[in-house]
């Protein structure tokens, strides 16, 4: 890795990524692996780097929160450019990327990577009110370990699980910690004395039909109060209370709700410096998400520029699995473009979002554009199993920090680990 004060003085680089999370970091050890000797350099202004999964497992007490970081630098792939600062501002038109520092990076070539924005201030009282009395979150390093002291301390009453209005990334994580924190007032003998209510801003309670049938199974075995078109608002820390705005056939209407613990997922949106560039979405369903062609994840009016993860305007799930898919597929095309071939490779909108619905139970949705289900195993995904627990808590932590971020092939056999089959 290069320091950064003798990166700094070269301001021109023949591939820039925005971004050192999961897609960044994966996107440029595979395009080295391809071709060691490509000009690569990544902005990134953090100096950590996080396995954000396994944070709803440190809600329900199952993972420790430092076993969900890593410094950055050990991250960075050897040879990449290590730039460690922000995108403000983009400018396609003229190649190049402003940071926070004031410098200008001009490239050949751009991937836009730089992961979800979180809107913790879109509900009112929510930033002076987390972390503490009963308020939690599992999409915060800093308070994700708050939600397991939560849960473990609760004494019954109101317990809120909440999914907003937005886009979000891993969007199974709001009931995930709602399935683990029912097994644990279950465990410890409270669950009588307890309402679990799923409050959701959206109508249904999971996109894809065929597993959406399989939580609402869940949903009544567990005895779970669904509230759907609750939208989430305001936080009245002072009197515990949660204030949704409800859609009904005659409008919008305000509904207060006590708690006595309130889980929140907050709403979500591309960052600030995408929204205002033109390679955002102008108008639609994708507004301010990379403009990118769905297939090939290319920029629909950029050429030079692809995207991938939680920023693109790609119409799937926004999970590391679908980074896992899209990397490849960005890689050989961008190195296609750079050899004036055509790009063939196609991504086909795979995702997975491992569905706990209790200790020791997972099911494992995977799908696709279409919304149907497809398994990487011979079994059934619609159903819960252990099996697919083992493959959440155990396998995949050890995917992505040895395989995924390290560019290397994992599909198949990274999950023949020690003879385990997934029965």
């Amino acid at each position: 890795m290069t320091d950064n004060s003798t990166v700094n003085q070269k301001l021109h680089h023949q591939i820039l990524i925005i971004g050192g999370g999961a897609a960044g970091i994966t996107v440029a050890s595979q395009l080295l692996v391809k071709n060691h000797q490509l000009d690569i350099a990544i902005l990134e202004p953090s100096d950590k780097h996080f396995y954000q999964p396994a944070w709803t497992l440190v809600g329900g007490g199952q993972f420790r929160i430092e076993d969900t970081v890593k410094p950055e630098a050990l991250c960075i792939p050897p040879g990449v450019n290590w730039i460690q600062e922000s995108a403000v501002k983009l400018d396609p038109d003229n190649n190049t990327v402003i940071t926070n520092q004031g410098k200008s990076i001009n490239y050949d070539y751009l991937i836009v990577s730089p992961g979800i924005q979180i809107d913790w201030h879109l509900i009112e009282g929510l930033q002076e009110s987390i972390g503490k009395d009963g308020v939690c979150s599992n999409y915060s390093f800093a308070h994700a370990a708050y939600t397991w002291e939560v849960i473990r301390n609760f004494k019954g009453g109101n317990a809120i699980f909440t999914f907003p209005a937005t886009p979000i990334k891993c969007g199974g994580a709001p009931q995930k910690i709602m399935y683990l924190a029912d097994d644990a007032f279950r465990n410890a003998g409270i669950r009588n004395q307890t309402n679990v209510m799923f409050c959701s801003a959206v109508g249904a309670i999971f996109p894809v039909p065929a597993y959406a049938q399989s939580l609402l199974k869940v949903v009544e075995r567990k005895n779970i109060q669904l509230q759907f078109k609750h939208n989430l608002r305001a936080i009245r820390a002072a009197t515990k209370e949660a204030v949704f705005d409800v859609t009904t056939d005659a409008g919008i209407e305000q509904v207060v709700m006590k708690y006595d613990m309130i889980h929140v997922t907050p709403p979500m949106s591309p960052p600030d410096f995408i929204k205002n560039s033109k390679l955002a979405v102008a108008d639609g369903a994708g507004k301010g998400w990379v403009n990118v062609n769905k297939d090939t994840l290319q920029h629909n009016v950029y050429g030079n520029v692809f995207s991938l993860g939680d920023a693109s305007s790609l119409p799937t799930s926004k999970t590391a699995a679908a980074i896992r898919r899209q990397a490849p597929v960005l890689v050989e095309n961008l190195l296609a473009l750079m050899q004036a071939t055509p790009l063939k490779a196609h991504y086909n909108g795979y995702t997975c979002c491992p569905l706990i619905t209790g200790y020791g139970k997972v099911i494992m949705a995977e799908f696709d554009y279409t919304n149907q289900p497809m398994s990487t195993f011979p079994l059934d995904p619609r159903e819960e199993r252990y099996s697919m627990w083992v493959v959440k808590r155990h396998i995949l932590p050890w995917v992505y920090w040895n395989r995924m971020l390290k560019g290397k092939k994992f599909e198949g056999d990274a999950l023949k680990i020690k003879g385990w089959k997934p029965v």
